[in-house]
């Protein structure tokens, strides 16, 4: 707990705020940029502004956006004897690759409340549309905080062994992108992958690549438990492999 605590004051000024807001925003605005621009209203109403809005954030713009706020929670560690300081200390390995790897998923998880809120605001604001979100995106939005963890724990473990802030963002890049045809072709199959798990999620109920477009218990029960046997597979692979190197990475 105090481990966690730590990695939670160090956020104090950290840059990753501007990334967990200003990605969902920008990306939700681009969204309905064409909309607007045409100054016609959303056909389907709220179902066609989630679309513009998770549509493209789901493909690779939400695995990249992990990925620097994963290099950004490593950064420091880094710095001089920094990381050899780090691993001094009396604090297991275990508690170390979990705490940052909570952190980096707390912080996509506040994404992913600004992306529902950027969507309301563009809803009622830009288009005037009655009522509210539909629950079910409320769901999925959830369900994607979970979803996102896999990938948090893999970028931050990537970030913990490289040194360069890019590397891991471009591992993102190219696995998100991979991971995204593999989904297509093969369906359901490609949820081993954590970047895979994270689009299919944004994706649920969109209708779009490989969703069907009805969000179903079977799909949610099988993200849910995918999520976290990936979570802990990645963890535990990161504190034994850690546990074998040396003091400096």
């Amino acid at each position: 707990m105090r481990t966690l605590s730590a990695e939670t004051l160090k956020l104090r000024r950290s840059l990753a705020w501007p990334v967990v807001v200003l990605v969902p925003v920008v990306l939700v605005l681009a969204g309905a940029a064409t909309q607007l621009t045409r100054g016609t209203a959303p056909e389907d109403g709220w179902d066609t502004v989630w679309l513009q809005s998770v549509g493209f954030y789901g493909l690779f713009p939400l695995a990249v956006a992990i990925a620097i706020l994963g290099s950004l929670v490593w950064r420091a560690e880094h710095r001089g004897s920094n990381w050899n300081a780090l691993m001094s200390t009396p604090v297991a390995t275990a508690r170390i690759v979990a705490a940052k790897a909570a952190v980096v998923a707390g912080l996509t998880g506040l994404m992913q409340v600004v992306l529902v809120a950027a969507v309301v605001v563009v809803g009622k604001l830009a288009f005037g549309l009655p009522g509210m979100l539909p629950t079910r995106y409320l769901g999925v939005a959830a369900l994607l905080m979970a979803a996102t963890v896999p990938v948090a724990a893999l970028q931050s473990a990537l970030s913990l062994f490289l040194r360069s802030f890019a590397a891991p963002v471009a591992v993102a890049l190219v696995g998100s992108g991979v991971s995204t045809a593999v989904l297509l072709a093969a369906g359901e199959a490609a949820l081993v992958s954590p970047w895979a798990l994270a689009t299919r999620t944004a994706l649920l109920g969109t209708g779009s690549f490989a969703d069907t477009g009805t969000v179903t218990a079977g799909s949610v029960v099988t993200i849910a438990l995918t999520s976290l046997a990936l979570t802990t597979l990645v963890t535990t692979a990161t504190t034994l492999v850690l546990d074998r190197r040396d003091t400096r990475v």
